[in-house]
């Protein structure tokens, strides 16, 4: 058959209205309608707002598990940072307690040694500050190992004292450290004299857990009250005169007894100092020869 002679229209079933190009022209100029309407009147806000009401469900249960997951994730990270926070705020306390500590201490310090480079020696005195570095071992003795020994010039039976009174006395010298026996201690014993009345004595220590002094063979009828200043007498050839050992707290007289008891505490702080004076040791005057009456050539 020839070319020429086929029909070339669509079949009946094949129709459809208006064609393609004319569609295209007529959606485009409604979809221009449209979009000038709504720009213009408003006219989709309704609707719009209704589809934004209907899809907020759907929209939430899509949008829930990432939301979810984040807040999740934020609150895990800030609490951890709040426990490192705390965590570093509770060493930082602990740290500013420390400084203050050590700032009150050395301010202790500080003070103990105006105290004795203020200290008003006896003439003719001198004395060296040294450092306590620690009490000694034995328990039942109330002694302290200082930090200076022979080969910085300390002798054995030089006086120790602290700002406010007599200490103890050196009795071991090794080359580079010294024990010091405390006025505490139950085997030291100082010659003392009242300050108020001028009677002589000799205190001992109580040796217990407590700064505690003891003065010995004084009658029971002796003039001393409480609160009487006693300081050292000289007589011993070991302390200067007239430095503050102790000072009454309480006199006790009974019928039984010849002698008072007589309870005093030490006017040094015996255990609560780091810092002392170690003066040098008192000359005592040689006792003069006896005269027997001969001539020598």
């Amino acid at each position: 058959m020839p070319l020429g002679t086929l029909d070339r229209t669509p079949p009946p079933f094949f129709k459809q209205g208006i064609s393609a190009f004319s569609k295209l022209v007529l959606f485009a100029l409604l979809s221009v309608l449209c979009m000038v309407g709504d720009v213009r009147f408003r006219v989709a806000e309704p609707l719009r707002a209704t589809l934004s009401v209907l899809l907020s469900p759907m929209q939430f249960m899509i949008t829930w598990p990432k939301a979810g997951w984040s807040e999740l994730s934020h609150w895990v990270v800030s609490r951890n940072e709040a426990l490192d926070r705390a965590e570093e705020a509770r060493l930082q306390m602990l740290r500013q307690s420390l400084r203050a500590t050590r700032v009150e201490q050395l301010e202790l310090e500080n003070r103990q040694l105006r105290e004795l480079l203020h200290l008003d020696l006896p003439e003719g005195i001198q004395g060296r500050v040294v450092e306590v570095l620690y009490d000694a071992p034995d328990p039942f003795t109330r002694k302290v190992i200082i930090n200076k020994g022979a080969s910085q010039g300390i002798k054995p039976s030089s006086p120790v004292m602290d700002a406010k009174g007599v200490m103890g006395q050196v009795t071991k010298v090794y080359p580079f450290v010294s024990e010091v026996t405390l006025v505490s201690d139950l085997g030291h014993a100082t010659p003392i004299v009242n300050v108020r009345t001028a009677e002589r004595g000799v205190v001992t220590g109580d040796g217990g857990p407590l700064p505690a002094l003891s003065l010995r063979y004084i009658a029971g009828n002796a003039d001393i009250d409480e609160n009487d200043l006693l300081v050292t007498s000289g007589i011993d050839g070991v302390y200067p005169p007239g430095l503050p050992v102790a000072r009454v707290v309480r006199v006790e007289r009974r019928a039984d007894t010849t002698f008072a008891r007589v309870v005093c505490v030490p006017t040094a702080a015996v255990s609560a100092v780091r810092w002392l004076m170690v003066l040098n040791p008192a000359t005592v005057a040689k006792r003069p020869e006896p005269d027997t009456g001969e001539q020598k050539p």
